[in-house]
């Protein structure tokens, strides 16, 4: 509505200054095509107000009165043809009939023959992408139906049932072609896509929420974390330490010396991020430098910018590489060997997720069978990043590049690294390696919280340090969490009275400056039935009645059935939470006192709704942290360049 709105308005203007000038050949057409425009325009926005202001009526679960919404949408979808057939004509229109006519007078009609055309394509992607092809209410099982006809419709039910999951998984599929249409359709590009698809279309199919719902669940259950947060005791800490104070400082010291290795890992992009003003300077005279003697040290990087940002990152030499490879494909990415000498050990860092690859190497989260000699109980892992290690694994081993390190410095210790991708890569690495050097470590960074099962997360405890910042989203991540996080979204959403515009304007707000969590209610009290002139879905809807998610809610919290094998995270997790921020924007402006202690996997069941879910993930950020807890950096820069003390609480 908004961009459409400003679209008419330039168009009027442009109408009003240029009119009567159009005295060239061909100028009626684009006199007539600018008239046309600006009420096809004001026809599409007020139908478009008249879809935003039935659209506020109501609330989440009651879309009685919304029951005009699908006439205005298909009012708005019949609006596209003569929007389209009228975009048409003016390019036609332009390109034939201008000659003769003044720039100005054709530059007007161009500028919107051209926003006319970006509208529409825009919507054509967002409704390929979007559209739900499946989200018609189908009849179910009657309840009064004889035993019989109710054991024939149950098992055409479950037939149907079946088909739409089907065609749900080659709609998602298609998607994903499209949205990936720029990578090679190889096979493991068509197994990961497949395998993305059955992930995605299951997940979604037993729902029918809409993006704005989902947005509103996700306001109101991040101040209903708020709030219950509030109410706890500032002076309980709970301590998983497995080991003493001084321990913990010995593994905050190595955590920060290592956790560079593992930023650096990302290349230019990174080191250009968080070095804006001097970043470009520093790498401009090496990045095109030719160095045909090395390229058979570093692999894929043409400039070698790439391998000169690291060496500014780590303070390395070229001499203490072994081996660099920023070969990327699906299953297959980058990572560099080096001998740290500071801490005498053979560094193996993996980089984390940069590319649209890396994506589709996280998403691939099916379950893949990882035996390890000596480990009791089930081992299994992670598909996407368990492939990527066990990659990377033959090229150190079948390629002899750690018998080369080993080589030059016998004496050395084994030490893997990585951030995010690279964390989970780097500990079911360090797996694979643990029986042939039993005395090697791991410091995995933000590692995925879905990574390996409770039998090899238990055994990496030996040799893994995971390191996570705040509310970082990506170490809660799960398949289980995930279904956890929908079931109490709906929840949220349907004991929720407010209307959804509400919701969302105190939740932007509540976002953007903080404050006090709003007290919406969350239990409707003397809730009539007849109230509910329609569920979100019909009870008569064949999804409700096999919906493990909607059939939870009438429990308290029981969860529902579990439909995916749990996994967790690596090793022993230290975990470094921030005190004394409210809101995003005293970040910048307040003392931030950090705090550092072991946890464990319980603490990371649950996706934890935050401005800062994302924030804290970033590499930079974790590392700044870890160099204020250790005092390796006083300081830390905001994005404002408005310097904060931070303060060392272990």
């Amino acid at each position: 509505l908004t961009v459409t709105t400003l679209l008419w308005i330039v168009t009027l203007v442009l109408y009003t200054n240029h009119k009567g000038r159009f005295d060239c050949q061909g100028g009626a057409y684009l006199h007539n095509y600018l008239v046309v425009l600006l009420v096809l325009l004001a026809v599409i926005i007020l139908t478009l107000c008249a879809i935003v202001y039935i659209s506020a009526q109501g609330t989440i679960m009651n879309p009685g009165p919304r029951r005009s919404m699908p006439a205005l949408v298909y009012l708005r979808a019949l609006l596209y043809f003569p929007e389209f057939i009228w975009a048409c004509l003016g390019a036609v229109w332009v390109s034939d009939n201008s000659t003769g006519c003044k720039p100005a007078e054709v530059g007007a009609v161009i500028g919107a023959v051209v926003s006319s055309w970006i509208i529409l394509l825009s919507m054509v992607v967002g409704v390929l992408v979007v559209f739900d092809p499946l989200g018609s209410q189908r009849p179910g099982v009657l309840p009064d139906a004889p035993l019989g006809m109710r054991d024939l419709e149950s098992s055409e039910s479950s037939q149907l049932f079946y088909t739409a999951h089907t065609v749900a998984s080659r709609v998602w599929e298609s998607r994903l072609r499209l949205l990936c249409c720029c990578l090679p359709q190889d096979d493991n590009h068509r197994a990961a896509f497949s395998s993305i698809a059955q992930l995605v279309s299951g997940f979604f199919l037993d729902t029918d929420l809409v993006p704005s719902d989902i947005a509103a669940g996700l306001a109101l259950l991040h101040q209903e974390q708020d709030k219950m947060e509030h109410c706890r005791d500032p002076d309980e800490v709970l301590s998983h330490s497995p080991s003493s104070p001084i321990d913990l400082e010995v593994e905050l010291e190595k955590a920060a010396h290592f956790m560079q290795f593992a930023a650096a890992a990302y290349g230019w992009p990174l080191y250009v991020y968080s070095n804006p003003l001097t970043g470009f300077c520093k790498l401009s005279g090496d990045c095109c430098r030719s160095r045909q003697a090395e390229y058979d040290l570093v692999g894929g990087d043409t400039l070698g910018c790439h391998f000169t940002s690291i060496l500014q990152s780590t303070g390395l030499q070229y001499r203490d590489f072994i081996h660099i490879s920023f070969h990327n494909q699906i299953y297959e990415i980058p990572f560099y060997v080096a001998l740290d000498h500071k801490r005498e050990a053979v560094l193996v860092a993996v980089r984390g997720t940069l590319s649209l690859k890396d994506v589709l190497t996280d998403l691939s989260a099916e379950c893949e069978n990882l035996s390890v000699e000596g480990v009791s109980g089930t081992c299994y892992a992670h598909k996407g990043i368990c492939q990527a290690a066990h990659y990377i694994y033959k090229k150190l081993v079948n390629d002899g590049i750690l018998s080369q390190a080993f080589n030059i410095a016998p004496e050395y210790k084994l030490v893997i690294t990585g951030h995010s991708l690279g964390a989970g890569a780097a500990s079911l690495l360090a797996v694979l390696l643990r029986s042939t050097h039993p005395t090697l470590e791991c410091y995995a960074f933000s590692p995925p919280g879905g990574l390996m099962s409770k039998a090899l997360a238990d055994y990496s405890k030996q040799f893994v340090v995971s390191v996570v910042l705040g509310k970082d989203l990506v170490p809660r991540l799960s398949i289980p969490n995930m279904e956890d996080l929908k079931r109490r979204l709906l929840k949220m959403v349907s004991n929720c009275s407010k209307p959804k515009y509400k919701i969302l304007m105190h939740g932007c707000w509540y976002e953007l400056f903080g404050g006090t969590p709003d007290d919406f209610p969350t239990e409707l009290e003397n809730r009539r039935e007849e109230v509910l002139s329609q569920p979100l879905l019909g009870e008569e809807s064949l999804l409700v009645q096999r919906s493990n998610t909607y059939q939870s809610l009438s429990s308290d919290d029981s969860p529902s059935h579990p439909t995916h094998l749990p996994l967790y995270p690596p090793g022993r997790i230290l975990h470094i939470t921030e005190d004394g921020i409210n809101n995003v924007s005293a970040h910048c402006f307040s003392q931030v006192r950090y705090r550092a202690e072991w946890s464990n996997e319980t603490s990371f069941r649950n996706v934890l709704i935050s401005p800062r879910m994302i924030a804290d993930h970033m590499p930079d950020v974790v590392l700044h942290a870890l160099r204020s807890l250790t005092r390796e950096q006083p300081f830390a820069l905001c994005p404002s360049s408005m310097s904060n003390s931070h303060l060392n609480v272990i």
